[in-house]
């Protein structure tokens, strides 16, 4: 056998899929073998295999176990004369291999052969060619001076910036996303050392290859897309601090004594810094807009405060108690933005009418209170109205002078371009119109070159980027069905400077997957039924649940009259109240749901509405489509109303 590909998984099932896909089509004229570790994934990864795959072979571990130990439980059992780890957010091009294993064989001095990696934007990433990290090379990194001099020979030699990315190099290291080893060579140097639980492991490797006498190439004549980063959150301290601690590690087995104590010196430094940044900055970025509401809201009231008191309630002199602005105004503060929070005043994008029902909401709850207070703590009605119109206009100008100067949110607006032929171009269509994003426009491009005049298509491939200019497209969705990985690469690679949105339609799924970042794992695109699943949804799906339980507990002595099993009844209320179920969910008997966005088991669900009625399968598996993908608080109040009775299910 030629090639073994070894693919370790970790909730990445979208990814996967792709991935999966793009390797199999890479895979042909090739004799090969396709290993899937999965490192106990929860996002239904195993299932799919199991169910799409079938040629796959599958390692389904019970707990994760990290990167190298994942690969080498697959390597051990592998018959290929090479090796290829991949990782899960890659897509091959179509003749991948092809190329790779002949390079490889007439290259016999070939230990390992790393390829040129683009992200979802087209953009060639750096890592696609490293050089060895010795102490200086990962100080200059840590430091900056890399990113500042990037084709620099004296800064750059972490990643080898000074050497054309478009032409094949010995390397001293590959990287992990894409490595293929000779398996003879594998033999002599030994698998992956598993003291790596993730990150470090490929310098490893790749420094022992070396230290073997064989070579290590970069080939940038196979390419592959990486959607670096996609399951690991780069931002985080736990990734900081794994990836610092592997150089450590790296550094006590391959070092001399001296330089790898000052090598550990450094990195100790450098992890306790970057975690701190990273601590800091993740709670700067989620926490900024509500200290900024906080100070604004607490000034304004103050200052209305003193003018209301000076000009109105006390124009001889006089002033409200110390209480009023140490413990009311607070309180009144908190009520208004726990209000907004709630109403999704804090999500992005900007939209004012939520940040106007917030405070509308929260001015009634402190008006309502402020009635039922004795006079002694009835301060004035008027601070808690100006307060409120105050706390409006703060919020609503600083938000859109945030996003003038930082976020520069882009328009709501979505123009899609589908690339492809007829059948599948319509099928992604549907999709999309499918989805919660309305799309605003949708063209179809041809992969055919031919006249295409008096057809659905507005053009054809090569004249795509006319068609992006004129039709002003938001995101370009390939179909790789009926268009070669090469080329989306070949595209890809060429408009990456159209400020577009690249995605990828795999055939026969329900996902368009893409990524306008290489860092962050916010900005994953992946197209299903999830409206459900937005984050104010779900924060509003749960704060009903518990409204809900406690109205039902409060009219518990009547409403147990009107249920068919009223020790479920209360049973439910617990379950429920401690986030183990929810009032509404998905119909699941005997119905797939799989492709769903997961949420809680329901004790009712959509078909409850319809209980005299004969439904059959179809029917549900769209009643529970519509409820996930258009969902609204009203439709779990009026399920839970018409389906009183079944409460205690």
């Amino acid at each position: 056998m030629k090639l073994s590909i070894i693919i370790v998984n970790y909730n990445v099932k979208y990814f996967l899929e792709q991935c999966l896909i793009s390797v199999q089509k890479a895979c042909k004229g090739i004799s090969n073998e396709i290993f899937v570790v999965d490192n106990n994934s929860v996002d239904g990864s195993v299932k799919m295999v199991k169910e799409k795959f079938k040629d796959v072979k599958l390692i389904a571990n019970t707990d994760n176990k990290g990167f190298s130990k994942a690969n080498n439980q697959a390597i051990k059992i592998s018959k290929g004369e090479y090796v290829l780890l991949l990782n899960p957010d890659t897509i091959v091009e179509d003749d991948t291999f092809r190329k790779i294993v002949l390079f490889m064989d007439e290259h016999p001095d070939g230990g390992g052969l790393g390829v040129k990696m683009i992200d979802g934007n087209g953009k060639f990433l750096p890592e696609s060619k490293r050089g060895f990290p010795s102490p200086i090379a990962s100080f200059y990194k840590m430091s900056g001076l890399s990113a500042l001099f990037p084709k620099s020979k004296i800064f750059s030699k972490y990643h080898l910036g000074y050497l054309d990315k478009d032409k094949t190099y010995e390397v001293d290291v590959l990287a992990g996303a894409f490595m293929l080893l000779r398996k003879s060579v594998l033999d002599k140097t030994g698998l992956l050392d598993e003291s790596f639980f993730m990150y470090g492991e490929d310098i490893d490797l790749s420094y022992r290859i070396v230290k073997a006498g064989y070579k290590n190439y970069y080939y940038p004549e196979a390419r592959i897309i990486h959607y670096k980063g996609e399951s690991t959150k780069k931002s985080s301290v736990n990734y900081v601090v794994i990836f610092y601690k592997a150089m450590v590690i790296f550094a006590k087995k391959h070092l001399s004594k001296k330089n790898a104590k000052i090598f550990s010196f450094l990195i100790n430094i450098a992890i306790y810094f970057r975690a701190f940044l990273a601590i800091c900055t993740r709670y700067f970025k989620k926490s900024f807009k509500l200290f900024l509401d906080i100070a604004l809201l607490y000034i304004g009231i103050y200052f209305i405060k003193v003018y209301w008191e000076q000009s109105v309630i006390f124009p001889g002199g006089g002033q409200y108690p110390d209480i009023f602005i140490y413990l009311v105004v607070p309180l009144y503060i908190l009520i208004w933005l726990f209000s907004v929070f709630l109403s999704g005043g804090y999500d992005r994008p900007l939209k004012p009418f939520k940040i106007f029902s917030g405070i509308s909401v929260g001015t009634i709850i402190i008006l309502v209170a402020y009635a039922l207070l004795p006079e002694t703590y009835r301060f004035s009605r008027a601070i808690i109205l100006l307060g409120a119109l105050w706390g409006l206009i703060s919020m609503l100008a600083t938000r859109y002078i945030l996003q003038l100067l930082f976020y520069k949110e882009k328009t709501n607006s979505k123009r899609f371009l589908i690339i492809g032929k007829k059948e599948e171009v319509q099928r992604v269509s549907d999709l999309l119109n499918k989805t919660i994003l309305k799309p605003d426009f949708i063209g179809f491009v041809s992969t055919a070159n031919n006249n295409l005049k008096n057809s659905e298509f507005i053009g054809n491939l090569n004249q795509i980027k006319d068609i992006i200019a004129i039709y002003k497209i938001s995101d370009v969705v390939f179909c790789s069905k009926d268009i070669s990985h090469q080329e989306i690469i070949d595209k890809m690679s060429e408009l990456h400077n159209s400020q577009v949105n690249y995605k990828i339609a795999p055939e026969d799924s329900l996902s368009i997957i893409g990524s306008k970042s290489i860092n962050t794992s916010e900005d994953l695109f992946i197209i299903s039924i999830n409206a459900i699943n937005k984050a104010n949804n779900k924060r509003s799906k749960r704060f009903l649940d518990i409204i809900t339980s406690f109205i039902l507990l409060l009219i518990s002595p009547v409403g147990i009259w009107f249920v068919k099993n009223p020790g479920g009844y209360f049973k439910n209320l617990l379950f429920v109240l401690s986030g183990k179920r929810s009032w509404v969910g998905y119909f699941d008997k005997n119905i797939s749901i799989e492709k769903l966005p997961e949420i809680k088991q329901g004790i009712l669900n959509p078909v409850d509405v319809f209980k005299n009625k004969k439904i059959n399968n179809e029917s549900i598996e769209k009643l529970n489509l519509f409820y996930a993908r258009d969902y609204k608080v009203v439709n779990d109040i009026n399920i839970v109303f018409k389906s009183f009775k079944l409460l205690g299910r």
